[in-house]
């Protein structure tokens, strides 16, 4: 059965160039090829407890060493010892040891990005305070410290479900239209110092809500997800790219008239990845199936699927499409090789299927690797506790990181069928 992740955000990809031994393969069949991360997870990441329910981590980020985790997350374990902390925190990547840090943010915390210097944390979320002080959906905080950084404006009238540090500024995107005092429609640019909207994103976006974010590894590109209908006046549905200047972002002339389709879940394009080299888009997403369709035809169109586009500034076609048969995938991540999505999917190669294993269909919960040149499933499948499901993922230079729930009673505390990896579980190379 499917359900629905709450929300979440992305930031981009620090660091990836893995090379892997690819042998072509055909969609719906099991490639044998080299995929770049283990199967098998560390044993010794934090994890979400389940005294505390429905907890989950919305995203999963690194800077200057340390891992950040934010989401609704109250009750943390690691090794043999147990943390309270509000809705962040902060733990080292090579032992899984917890740090201090934590904000105490009154309320969820949908996004994170970093300074350059990794000093600051700007926090955007469903929260209202900080560490005791006012701080509405947006705040600036200290690395080490968690301290609000009061400097800093932090008033969203709506949610902030993504944040970016690019270019000198930090570009946050949510449900709201005006933002520290400034008329902003969902997208916003804003002074790194002082959080002052500036002139360099204006660009306002028509419809529910802007979702998630990714910039490309060259820094040049922003894709961004949500509930629109139009961007900047140009039409624009679940999906639209940003050409990111030095002094000002404009709306790029990619675009995929496949994301005109409706599905039955309204909004579906959850997330979307770019390739190390940006040449390619690749997106996850729910929806189940393209309204006025019957269950029993074969899939069609960008519901429930992950799918590869050449990132070509026009409009664009897909290259390939891997349907999941009607189960939800919110997160993907990219090497050369391989193309890592998750959710709460079961299957994988499953165009002939909805709710079920239709012919030629492979099991695959949780999570999956897909070829990156054709999008056929690979043989990598360490299996994921599915809960709603894994909703973010980070590729760095250690491996890949996945940011999940323990929903449904505490049943998504497993990865690879090992326990306490409830929230976070990290695959290395």
């Amino acid at each position: 059965m499917k359900s629905s992740a709450p929300s979440r955000s992305r930031r981009s990809i620090r660091l990836l160039s893995v090379i892997g031994a690819v042998l072509v393969c055909f969609t719906g069949m099991v490639a044998a090829h080299a995929v770049s991360v283990r199967s098998t997870p560390v044993s010794y990441t934090p994890w979400l407890l389940q005294s505390t329910v429905d907890q989950f981590v919305y995203e999963i980020d690194e800077c200057n060493g340390r891992m950040y985790a934010v989401g609704r997350v109250s009750a943390i374990g690691q090794g043999s010892q147990t943390f309270s902390r509000g809705n962040a925190f902060s733990f080292s990547p090579t032992n899984g040891t917890m740090t201090s840090w934590d904000p105490q943010a009154n309320g969820p915390v949908r996004s994170i990005a970093f300074s350059p210097d990794c000093s600051i944390a700007y926090l955007g979320g469903e929260f209202t305070s900080v560490r005791g002080g006012a701080a509405n959906h947006l705040a600036a905080v200290d690395t080490t410290t968690g301290t609000l950084i009061e400097g800093f404006d932090h008033r969203a009238a709506g949610n902030v479900n993504t944040v970016e540090y690019v270019h000198g500024q930090v570009i946050v995107g949510g449900m709201f239209t005006t933002i520290n005092g400034a008329q902003r429609t969902r997208l916003a640019s804003l002074n790194p110092t002082t959080g002052a909207p500036t002139t360099y994103l204006t660009v306002p976006a028509a419809g529910g809500k802007v979702w998630n974010s990714q910039v490309s590894h060259d820094g040049t590109r922003m894709l961004v997800e949500g509930a629109f209908t139009s961007v900047g006046g140009q039409n624009r549905r679940q999906i639209f790219m940003l050409d990111l200047g030095q002094q000002s972002a404009t709306l790029s002339n990619w675009y995929s008239n496949e994301f005109n389709t409706s599905c039955i879940i309204g909004f579906y394009t959850r997330d979307a990845a770019w390739s190390p080299d940006d040449q390619t888009v690749y997106v996850a997403t729910t929806g189940a199936w393209p309204s006025g369709t019957s269950t029993s035809a074969p899939r069609t169109g960008p519901c429930d699927a992950a799918l590869a586009f050449p990132a070509t500034p026009t409009t664009v076609s897909h290259k390939w499409v891997n349907y999941t048969g009607c189960d939800s995938l919110y997160s993907v991540e990219a090497t050369d090789d391989t193309v890592y999505i998750g959710g709460h999917e079961r299957w994988a190669s499953n165009p002939l299927g909805c709710d079920r294993a239709g012919p030629g269909a492979i099991s695959r919960p949780g999570i999956a690797a897909l070829n990156a040149s054709n999008g056929g499933t690979t043989s990598w499948n360490p299996t994921r506790a599915l809960g709603y499901g894994a909703d973010d993922m980070l590729l760095n230079g250690s491996g890949l990181w996945v940011a999940s729930d323990i929903f449904r009673n505490g049943g998504a505390q497993k990865c690879d069928g090992l326990l306490k990896h409830g929230g976070i579980c990290f695959f290395p190379f």
